[in-house]
């Protein structure tokens, strides 16, 4: 069973919709699990305080670090690897995610305010991972993608595992056109050579359209595509 644990100030929020569909059902199964830890329990005074204003001045608060790292401690999972979803982090991609789904576990850190104390991420060599070059309010959000992202990829959880052998970034490219019933739709035809049967010339015609799409939406995929 693939293993998560979330590390959240408001655990209320989870599972959320991984409790839904092919991934609740996967759940109900335990193909996987998750774990949601509210760090808050940890705080030590009576207001359960988890914040404070950072040493130097500056807007904002950050979590603190003997609150955080008492959360962590009291659910230390040996050898498990863990994050925190940060904007400066490594950037999470679909490589990323097929390696942390074959992770026995993993812990999602969901950060709030300015950020955490640096000397939390350091001591207890947490990696930080970034979904992309924009700032939320919070890191659930991050979290469920990067959930989303993994799950799907663990055996026995989409059922059809070849599914996911033509989605976009398996092969460096982005996913070519797909078409279903009714074969004319608004005066639009589904493409001829999908209708042909030759499995060859359709395998061609899908390649063609995915160099196509990224080479125009992704420069960057595409470049890389080439490289290789």
């Amino acid at each position: 069973m693939w293993r998560s644990q979330i590390f959240t100030l408001y655990p209320e929020i989870f599972p959320g919709p991984l409790d839904k569909g092919l991934y609740g059902k996967a759940l109900e199964k335990k193909l996987w699990d998750m774990k949601v830890v509210n760090i808050r329990d940890t705080a030590i005074d009576k207001h359960k305080t988890v914040d404070d204003t950072p040493y130097g001045g500056g807007s904002g608060m950050l979590l603190k670090a003997d609150v955080l790292a008492n959360s962590l401690d009291q659910n230390k999972i040996d050898g498990e690897r863990i994050f925190y979803l940060s904007p400066r982090g490594k950037k999470f991609d679909q490589n990323f995610a097929l390696e942390l789904s074959k992770e026995k576990s993993i812990s999602l850190i969901c950060g709030h305010f300015e950020g955490v104390d640096e000397r939390v991420l350091t001591t207890r060599k947490i990696e930080e991972i970034s979904i992309g070059d924009y700032v939320l309010s919070g890191g659930e959000a991050a979290a469920f993608v990067v959930l989303d992202s993994i799950l799907r990829l663990l055996p026995g959880v989409l059922g059809n595992e070849k599914s996911i052998e033509d989605e976009s970034f398996q092969s460096g490219l982005l996913e070519y056109p797909q078409y279903t019933k009714p074969q004319i739709w608004e005066k639009k035809s589904v493409p001829e050579v999908l209708l042909s049967g030759d499995h060859n010339k359709i395998k061609n015609w899908r390649l063609s359209q995915s160099e196509a799409i990224t080479r125009d939406r992704r420069p960057d995929l595409w470049q890389k595509y080439k490289n290789n």
